[in-house]
C-alpha cells in the first residue's frame, strides 16, 4: 500500500483546533462491507425499491413485510465490523478539546467502535438497532415475544417499528438542531463518505463554511461539497483517517 500524503497545513490546523465536527455517510460503512441503502436490495428483496418499503404508508399497508425487511437488514449489519476509519474517529474524539460526530448512517458502527464516550453521536437518520412505537413515537426496548410480527408496544398495544427516519418523515428536531449548532461553532468540518446530495445533511457543510470553518472532504470521488473544501483527500476513509490521526497526534505522543 502506498503511503498516504496528508497536507502539513491540515495537520497543523487539526493540532491547534479547539472544535472539530465530522459528518459521515454511507461510504465509511461501505468499507466495512455494509451495502448502501439501494445496493442492499438483493435476493428476495431485489423486486422492491427501498422507497416502497421505507415509508410510514408502506408500514401501514403491510407492517409485517417492512418489519421483515428491517430484520434482514439488521442481520446484514450484524455481520459487519467497524473499520480503521471508524476507529480513527474514536481517537480524534479523544484528542480534540470539543468534538461532534454527525452521521447519516443507521448501522451503529461508530458506537461499536467506541465513539460517543466524551460527546454524544448525532444520528440524523436514527439507528436500525433501536425501535419505537408507531402510534406514540416513543422508544420501546422490550416487549412480549408472542410470535406476532411486528411485535406490539407494551404501553399502548400499537405496532413497533424501527427507530429510523423514513421517506416523508422529518429528522429528529433536537438532533438536527444540535448538528446545525456544531456546524456553526466548529473550526474544522470533515465531510466523509457522503454524496452531499441528501438534504438536510447536505446543507451542514455550507452552514459550517458560512461561519468560517475549514471544510475537509474525504471521499473516493468528487461531490458537490468538493468546491467548498479547502482540503480534498481523495480515497477511502479507512486509509486516510488513520494516517491523518497518526500524523496529527500519534507522532507527537511518541516523541
Amino acid at each position: 500500500m502506498e503511503p498516504v500524503e496528508i497536507p502539513e497545513a491540515l495537520i497543523e490546523l487539526l493540532r491547534k483546533s479547539e472544535y472539530v465536527a465530522v459528518l459521515t455517510g454511507a461510504g465509511i460503512s461501505a468499507e466495512s462491507g455494509i451495502p448502501t441503502f439501494r445496493e442492499a436490495q438483493t435476493g428476495l428483496w431485489s423486486k422492491f425499491q427501498p422507497e416502497e418499503l421505507a415509508t410510514p404508508e408502506a408500514f401501514s399497508r403491510n407492517p409485517r413485510l417492512v418489519w421483515e425487511w428491517y430484520t434482514w437488514r439488521r442481520e446484514l449489519i450484524a455481520k459487519a465490523e467497524p473499520n480503521p476509519g471508524h476507529y480513527a474517529l474514536v481517537e480524534m474524539e479523544k484528542k480534540v478539546p470539543y468534538f461532534t460526530l454527525i452521521t447519516q448512517n443507521v448501522d451503529g458502527l461508530h458506537r461499536r467502535a467506541g465513539s460517543g464516550v466524551r460527546f454524544p453521536i448525532l444520528e440524523l437518520h436514527g439507528n436500525i438497532q433501536r425501535n419505537k412505537c408507531f402510534t406514540e413515537n416513543r422508544p420501546v426496548e422490550t416487549w412480549e415475544e408472542n410470535g406476532e410480527i411486528p411485535p406490539r408496544c407494551p404501553n399502548c398495544g400499537g405496532l413497533i417499528r424501527p427507530d429510523v427516519v423514513w421517506f416523508g418523515e422529518a429528522l429528529p428536531e433536537e438532533t438536527l438542531s444540535s448538528a446545525y449548532e456544531a456546524s456553526r461553532r466548529c473550526e474544522i468540518f470533515f465531510v466523509i463518505g457522503t454524496s452531499g446530495l441528501v438534504h438536510p445533511a447536505s446543507s451542514l457543510p455550507y452552514t459550517a463554511a458560512g461561519c468560517g470553518a475549514v471544510i475537509v472532504e474525504i471521499n473516493p470521488a468528487a461531490t458537490p461539497v468538493s468546491k467548498l473544501a479547502r482540503f480534498t483527500l481523495e480515497g477511502h476513509a479507512g486509509i486516510i483517517l488513520p494516517a491523518l490521526v497518526d500524523e496529527a497526534w500519534m507522532n507527537i505522543d511518541s516523541e
